[in-house]
Order: structure tokens, then C-alpha cells, then sequence
């Protein structure tokens, strides 16, 4: 009886923080081919007025074969700190949130808000908006002192999609006291590199095929840049955690680049399409797939190249320690999709540890939720990285 009044509970909870926000907007379907450059080429054989449902599944086919190419770059050459002011870059309108923005610029503008380091270059991916194409990583750096007697460490920490400047600030400083230096990476289309027509990150994950695909490309390219450029800084261990549309990211980023030997995943699932079809979050992208008569298993194929489920045999090669923490509520990434991935690690025989939140997906950040998942992470972060050390002694 309790248990049942519990999830009865839980669901409306998580339903109503999901739906609160009233700005998302339900874009036409558009396949987008022009972002993805030789992986969506028409042939010499095909009309160009056909539809596009065929060559952008054969696009899909052809990122998985060729996944190498797609998610491969030139380091960049134009690292850079910059010291400014953090600002807040909201996605909602709620008069809170709006305060909360105006209160830190006021703070700002008076100097009694303290500058902060950025690790700012240019993306090797290109896209058409000048401010998405300037990556932004706020620099956590752990002091000498933490550090001292071991290999230096780093961690990028990837929030979740349409996620504040602020958000996961927070575990930067934990992880700063374990002696783990932080890269909080913006992903693209995120705060200060949102395109100025938007109030959200509606360019990272929408109904436009294609773009969806090449900001998954352009933020895995983002994160081993970061990895770049700590190496430079004389950085040995590396980590990624990433949260929700994060978790996707780093996990592709882990498959393509065996520097990152810790992962932690906060909320993941297997099918990038299947989370876009079912989710609470997402059913503003849904209804403009319905209404181009879609259904779940061809978004499921339309989004192939960016589903962690196609690379889950190329994560698997290179030894890496592993969290996964799902919740047991979560109408964003469904339970069955976690499950799914803790199946297929076993599979693959995938190091990890599985942790489960008595919440939803948006319940994750309310109290006391976000203490229980902080300490999962951490405790994994620290454990993870004190074995690494050990390893390398």
C-alpha cells in the first residue's frame, strides 16, 4: 500500500516538474542531410526529390561503420583561459529562475561576483553559428597540495540537456577535494554557445535529424579536445561524467578515446530514439515525428549513430571502471533502457557498479534526491581514481 501511494506520488512529481516549463517548441520534421557532409551524399543513381527517410538511415548505417571518421578531428590550436564573470544563461522564463539571472548579473556589474577561469578554442566540428562553434569549459583546477604524490588526474563533467551555467558546479568542488581537477564542459548549443533565436538548447536534441546527429558529433569531439589540452597541462587519468543527453555524449566519447578509463553515467539508456519517443521531456520532439507518421522503431533507426547501443562493443574493448546510476521512476529515461544497458555491460563483461535512485529523472536534482546521487558519485569518482593512482605506482 505505501509503496504504491510512493510511485503514485513519485510520478506526479516528476510529471508536473517536466511539465512546467512552457516554452518548448514543436519543430517540423526536417532530415537535415547538410549537416553531416559525406555520411549523408546522395549517389549518383538518386533523386534528390525523393524522400529522405532512406539516405538518412543509410547515414546512420554509415556513422556506426565508419564511427572512427565521424567522431575523429584535428587538435585544436587556439587553447585559451579566459577569466570573466559567470553568468547563469537560463532555459526556462519562471520568475525564479529569471531573478536568479538578474540577481548574478547585478552581483557581476558591482564586482561582488568573483571571476572565474574558462577553457575556451574553437571546435574542430563546424556548424553555422559562430557562438556554438567556441567551445566553453569552466576550470576547476585541484590545488598542488591535493594533488601531491600522485599522477595528475582530471575529470569532464557533461550536465544534462538544456542544463543552466551552474548546474553540476557543485561536484567540480567535490571532486577538487579529492585532488581531481574538473573541466565542466558546455555542450553545444548550451549556455553562452546557445544561438541568440533560443531560449533553449533545442539544437542539441530535436526534429531536425541530421543537426541532432552533428551536435552529438561536435560535443564527443569537444571532450577529447578538453582531454587534448589537459594533457598539455601535464593531466595522466582521465574521466568523463555525464548526466542525461551528457551520459549519451561521454559514453561515445569513452568508446572513441581510451584516455578515459573512469565513467560515470547518471541516468543512461541504450537507443538514443527510444528515449526521444517515450520520454516526458521529449514529446514535443515526438509529436512533430507523429505528425510526419514516424514511428518508434524508424526514429530508433534514424538515430542509430548517436545511440550508445551501436558502440557498446567498441566501449567494451578498452578496461575502464564504470557507474551507472538509474532511477527507479524515470519517465525520461525509462527503467526498462537502464536496465537494458546494465544488461548488455554484462554482456560484454563491462567493469561497472549500478546504483538506483528511489526517484524520477527530474526528481534527481530536488531534495534529498541530489544528495544520494552526489554521494554515488563521488564516492565512485574518489574510489575510481584512488585505484587508478595505485595502478600507476
Amino acid at each position: 500500500m505505501l509503496s504504491r501511494l510512493y510511485a503514485q506520488w513519485m510520478v506526479a512529481w516528476e510529471t508536473a516538474l517536466t511539465t512546467r516549463d512552457t516554452n518548448r517548441i514543436v519543430r517540423p520534421l526536417e532530415w537535415g542531410e547538410d549537416w553531416l557532409g559525406d555520411f549523408a551524399q546522395l549517389s549518383a543513381s538518386e533523386d534528390p526529390t525523393s524522400a529522405g527517410l532512406s539516405r538518412m538511415v543509410a547515414a546512420n548505417e554509415k556513422i556506426v561503420s565508419n564511427s572512427d571518421a565521424f567522431f575523429g578531428y584535428a587538435v585544436p590550436t587556439d587553447f585559451r583561459l579566459e577569466d570573466r564573470h559567470p553568468h547563469l544563461y537560463p532555459t526556462n522564463v519562471r520568475p525564479n529562475t529569471l531573478k536568479q539571472d538578474a540577481d548574478v548579473k547585478l552581483r557581476a556589474a558591482s564586482g561582488k561576483l568573483a571571476t572565474a577561469q574558462f577553457l575556451r578554442f574553437t571546435s574542430p566540428v563546424a556548424t553555422p553559428y559562430p557562438e556554438n562553434d567556441v567551445v566553453n569549459a569552466r576550470w576547476y583546477p585541484a590545488s598542488p597540495e591535493r594533488q601531491a604524490g600522485k599522477p595528475k588526474q582530471a575529470m569532464i563533467v557533461m550536465p544534462q540537456w538544456n542544463a543552466d551555467a551552474f548546474s553540476h558546479n557543485a561536484l567540480c568542488e567535490i571532486f577538487n577535494r579529492f585532488g581531481i581537477s574538473c573541466l565542466r564542459l558546455s555542450k553545444p548549443y548550451h549556455d553562452i554557445r546557445r544561438p541568440s533565436e533560443l531560449e533553449r538548447s533545442d539544437y542539441a536534441v530535436s526534429a531536425n535529424i541530421g543537426r541532432t546527429l552533428a551536435a552529438c558529433r561536435q560535443a564527443v569531439v569537444d571532450i577529447r579536445s578538453c582531454i587534448d589540452w589537459l594533457e598539455q597541462q601535464g593531466y595522466e587519468q582521465f574521466g568523463v561524467l555525464g548526466t542525461s543527453l551528457g551520459s549519451c555524449y561521454a559514453f561515445i566519447a569513452a568508446a572513441h578515446d581510451p584516455r578515459i578509463e573512469v565513467c560515470a553515467f547518471n541516468h543512461a539508456s541504450t537507443w538514443f530514439g527510444d528515449v526521444v519517443w517515450t520520454g516526458q521531456s521529449t514529446r514535443h520532439i515526438r509529436a512533430a515525428f507523429e505528425q510526419a507518421g514516424l514511428s518508434q522503431q524508424t526514429v530508433r533507426q534514424l538515430f542509430l549513430g548517436v545511440s550508445p547501443m551501436a558502440f557498446m562493443e567498441k566501449f567494451a574493448v578498452n578496461p575502464k571502471r564504470v557507474l551507472v546510476v538509474h532511477a527507479t521512476y524515470d519517465l525520461t529515461f525509462l527503467r526498462e533502457f537502464s536496465l537494458d544497458v546494465l544488461k548488455n555491460f554484462d554482456r560484454h563483461h563491462v567493469d561497472y557498479v549500478s546504483k538506483v535512485l528511489p526517484c524520477g529523472h527530474y526528481t534527481t536534482g530536488e531534495t534529498p534526491y541530489k544528495y544520494l546521487d552526489g554521494w554515488y558519485l563521488g564516492s565512485f569518482i574518489y574510489q575510481s581514481f584512488k585505484r587508478l593512482a595505485l595502478q600507476a605506482v
